[in-house]
């Protein structure tokens, strides 16, 4: 995909970033966070789908990444959040932007994520490997190091945007690169090295970034964010493909796959589930959505029978997901070192004692204090998730907690009870209310203040 922070270069030189048309979107895979740059495995009856997290403020100009997440499903239709299964801090050697990633599994059956990393060493970008028992981790790092960095003979002009495929042989290949700069390599049986020499594959138009590779009836097939204007307006990307007889090509331009989306950026994953072959990608389609804040979709691919693709049909559907992403958090009191904002930044906690990502705390009050969700429009709301903050000090789990809802003139108890527990998203589903506002009021131990790390509300 292209890479808003690389173009930042180019822009210097005279280029202009422009607004794209609408385009419609298939509905998100989830709404809960913003997700970037898919990935797809599928292990059994489960697809799993691996992506990067955008954290980027409403109207940031950057990408803001440090984790990735995992998400699975059994019919290609609904995804459950297995939350954030590898991150920067995996990885002692690695300084920021959790880039694109592709997970493979490995001839020991363990399972390598290989990921877009800025080092701390030599060059810009690097690629690391982690690697886990199961599909979801833990994963730790492979390796100790970078797998491919600016040091690498012939390595990318930019070291980003692994796919990894395993040939029927057993043998793996990989392919990464940007600014143009398309690199291959075969990679040893650990998956921890490359075995040979990195080369630069041939026959391959107007590549960008974001390659995919896979192998169907014995052709190969190299997917990719093309940068050109005959599919796509100046600094937004389509996505073209290429066929081969060889994993490392020579290959054949065969056209437009998918058309360029609502993002600038565009990174496609081609997997096959259930006999249904689906591009997975992102676009800027969640609610409050936008370059810096994507989100991950699926929508169905349909071969042709000489083998060649059709283009991909972006699909409209219902984007319901975690509606505080849109709404100004309010409450009546906030330690003057905690963050209000943290209870909506889309993240989810390792345990109440994580605040990675800030937490809300009201130290060092007792009794009641509140925090409350307002919109400018009123909203479907039918279910709450807290998950509280307890620092093991002066921030406890609350004696009890009450969610109230506006009715225009006052605030009403919803009837749902509201759950205290630990290490945990606390959920409350009720008959749905239309509001503008949401408020829940948290009322302590007598002994401690209280504290939330992220606070959900969906229809």
């Amino acid at each position: 995909m292209i890479r808003l922070r690389a173009w930042a270069a180019v822009a210097a030189v005279g280029l202009m970033l422009v607004s794209a048309a609408p385009a419609s979107a298939a509905a998100p895979i989830t709404t809960a966070i913003y997700t970037a740059d898919p990935a797809a495995l599928v292990v059994g009856d489960t697809l799993y789908v691996y992506t990067g997290h955008d954290e980027a403020p409403a109207g940031g100009t950057n990408f803001v990444m440090r984790d990735w997440h995992v998400f699975s499903s059994t019919d290609a239709t609904t995804f459950t959040g297995q939350g954030a299964r590898l991150s920067l801090s995996t990885f002692p050697w690695a300084g920021a932007d959790a880039w694109a990633s592709e997970v493979e599994r490995g001839a020991d059956g363990r399972y390598y994520w290989f990921v877009s990393i800025n080092g701390n060493g030599p060059g810009w970008m690097n690629i690391g490997v982690a690697v886990g028992d199961s599909p979801t981790g833990p994963f730790t790092d492979a390796i100790g190091g970078p797998l491919v960095s600016d040091s690498t003979p012939n390595s990318s002009p930019l070291n980003i945007d692994p796919t990894v495929f395993r040939d029927d042989d057993g043998q793996v290949y990989m392919y990464w690169g940007s600014y143009y700069g398309l690199r291959a390599a075969r990679l040893n049986s650990t998956m921890t090295s490359i075995s040979g020499s990195v080369v630069t594959p041939q026959g391959v138009s107007n590549f960008w970034e974001a390659p995919w590779m896979f192998k169907r009836n014995g052709v190969y097939y190299l997917a990719y964010a093309a940068n050109d204007s005959a599919c796509s307006q100046p600094n937004y990307a389509c996505v073209r493909y290429a066929t081969a007889s060889n994993p490392l090509g020579p290959w054949t331009h065969r056209g437009v796959v998918l058309d360029q989306v609502t993002s600038t950026t565009n990174h496609p994953a081609i997997i096959e589930f259930k006999g249904q072959w689906y591009m997975v990608y992102h676009n800027a389609g969640a609610p409050g959505g936008g370059n810096f804040r994507r989100s991950v979709t699926l929508d169905k691919l349909t071969f042709n029978a000489d083998g060649t693709m059709q283009k991909v049909v972006q699909t409209t559907g219902p984007a319901t997901g975690n509606l505080a992403l849109s709404a100004t958090p309010y409450t009546s009191y906030v330690s003057p070192w905690e963050t209000l904002g943290a209870i909506k930044d889309g993240f989810t906690p390792a345990g109440s004692q994580d605040r990675s990502h800030g937490a809300y705390g009201n130290w060092d009050r007792r009794g009641t204090e509140w925090i409350e969700y307002r919109w400018p429009t009123a909203q479907t709301i039918g279910r709450s998730e807290v998950y509280w903050f307890d620092d093991n000090q002066g921030i406890d789990l609350p004696a009890s907690c009450q969610l109230q809802y506006w009715n225009g003139s006052a605030y009403v108890p919803l009837s749902s009870a509201c759950g205290v527990n630990a290490n945990t998203f606390n959920v409350s589903a009720f008959p749905q209310v239309s509001t503008t506002r949401l408020r829940l009021a948290i009322t302590s131990k007598t002994t401690h203040s209280t504290g939330v790390l992220e606070w959900r509300v969906l229809p």
